[in-house]
């Protein structure tokens, strides 16, 4: 099997899809001339032509809007943003028409749209450009969150999210962009809503989703040395959310510990602990901790950064706490 970059996973999703179907274009800025920002479109306007890769003004309410029309009229578009903090800019075109339209339209109108781009921190970039927006759209109903944490997911979930006759946000990183993992040539989709069991464990449950997951990874491998066995589930979708999953794992492991790049009040995690002490109260032998983002603006400098961040050392303290927990 070729190993192969998520921007390479990204592209060969679109292409695949719009090799398919006629309806489906991509538009953003810089996707075509430029091959993307982060040139997760590469190739793709030698293949397809100006009038289904298009170089967008920056007006992302303009082009989004323009998009929403061109799904209720029988095209699926795709729109990249550059960041999804760029998404406020369209963020009324997106909650109010894209996200309602079907209900408002009495059923009328589907409108299958996929909404892509790169969420959360990606170094020092301050403030305005660091910002977790996922549990912002979650809230919608109507909408669909993915935030794929490998290019293997990515692929498969870009593909079905392209398929869906409903709109998509699918969150990427400009970190993960280099990533590297083998994926298939032959065509694969993974379901949206399901989530994935990236590593097996007995002691305590660990829930993430995006970039953020690989603090999971390093934190088990040392937790490992010391004879704690954490079992990491991948969510890969915040909307609709996979609690079945997740519920299975703590009844097994019997504590939980969630690790998401956002700002702790209302995110996902939030969501997830009520859930599991709804309906697993009783298996639980320690209470569900979070492990979040700082509650204030990132800030530039990389020492602030640094402490703003989820980091390997916090979750390990967090799953002592609930393992030693009597």
């Amino acid at each position: 099997m070729r190993t192969i970059q998520f921007r390479e996973a990204i592209a060969e999703a679109m292409s695949e899809e719009m090799r398919l179907d006629p309806n489906i274009f991509l538009c953003g800025e810089e996707v075509a001339e430029y091959n993307g920002a982060y040139k997760a479109s590469k190739g793709m306007l030698d293949e397809f032509g100006p009038k289904r890769v298009l170089d967008t003004p920056i007006s992302e309410l303009g082009f989004s809007g323009i998009s929403i029309g061109a799904a209720m009229n029988g095209l699926r578009p795709i729109v990249e943003f550059m960041t999804f903090n760029f998404s406020l800019v369209a963020i009324d075109q997106i909650i109010n028409n894209a996200a309602k339209m079907k209900q408002m339209s009495g059923g009328q109108f589907n409108i299958p749209i996929v909404f892509r781009g790169p969420t959360a921190s990606a170094g020092q970039l301050g403030a305005t450009h660091s910002q977790a927006f996922e549990s912002w759209f979650a809230n919608t109903p109507g909408l669909k969150v993915v935030i794929p944490s490998n290019p293997y997911d990515a692929k498969g979930l870009l593909k079905s999210a392209i398929r869906d006759n409903d709109p998509v946000i699918f969150m990427e990183s400009e970190q993960m962009y280099g990533d590297k993992m083998e994926v298939p040539e032959e065509e694969y989709l993974i379901p949206i809503g399901k989530a994935d069991v990236k590593r097996v464990g007995t002691d305590v449950t660990i829930v993430s989703f995006g970039k953020i997951i690989k603090v999971a990874y390093e934190a088990a491998d040392i937790l490992a040395e010391e004879g704690i066995s954490c079992e990491i589930i991948d969510l890969r979708t915040v909307r609709p959310i996979d609690y079945d999953t997740v519920i299975e794992s703590v009844k097994k492991t019997n504590r939980l510990v969630m690790l998401e790049e956002a700002w702790p009040l209302g995110n996902i995690s939030t969501e997830i602990t009520y859930m599991v002490q709804k309906r697993a109260f009783d298996y639980l032998d320690a209470p569900i901790i979070r492990v979040c983002s700082a509650d204030t603006p990132m800030a530039y400098a990389p020492t602030l950064v640094e402490e703003y961040l989820p980091n390997a050392q916090r979750l390990i303290e967090a799953i002592k706490s609930v393992s030693y927990a009597k």
